[in-house]
């Protein structure tokens, strides 16, 4: 565990994957063809709460859906790349954007279309219904599934490792 917390410790960019990771990987679409997916608002707590602690989010996803968009909006995320058949490639583009190196970044995955990016990040997660060669890949796994806390629990690690955690928390105790 020391080692994944030395990996979190430096990280300044989190990418989360969508359908699986943030969502439980279930597509809901309605007779008029409209998308729905559910998410987990105790992610999108944690999501806010590492962004206040100064690391960014970002989204690569393979799908594009305006249900993201919305949601995505709603949490703040300026980053959100949908639509990404090529995930390296929208990778490479965030690291310029952001002028961060690859070890200052996790990228949390589910399935076997997020490992070229997951073999390059400084901290590959895998939530923990993911593929089982997703989670051979990985360095760390979550405790929670996808879009069931899974991103809460990326959150809260990464916070820990930087000395955030106890702050973050504590403001709700009033202790900040």
């Amino acid at each position: 565990m020391q080692d994944i917390l030395e990996r979190a410790s430096v990280v300044r960019v989190v990418i989360f994957d969508v359908d699986g990771v943030l969502t439980d990987g279930s597509l809901f679409i309605g007779d008029d063809g409209q998308e729905y997916k559910a998410f987990n608002s105790r992610d999108g707590h944690g999501m806010k709460m590492l962004q206040k602690c100064g690391v960014t989010i970002a989204i690569i996803t393979g799908r594009t859906s305006e249900v993201v968009r919305h949601r995505m909006a709603d949490l703040g995320i300026e980053h959100v790349y949908q639509g990404q058949l090529d995930k390296v490639r929208a990778f490479d583009h965030l690291l310029s954007e952001l002028g961060v190196e690859p070890h200052e970044v996790a990228y949390v995955g589910d399935d076997v279309v997020d490992l070229p990016v997951m073999r390059r990040v400084g901290l590959a997660i895998a939530v923990r219904d993911a593929h089982p060669l997703v989670k051979q890949h990985a360095h760390w796994q979550t405790p929670a599934g996808g879009g069931r806390g899974a991103a809460r629990d990326v959150c809260e690690l990464i916070m820990e490792a930087q000395g955030a955690l106890d702050a973050a928390l504590g403001h709700y105790l009033g202790n900040g």
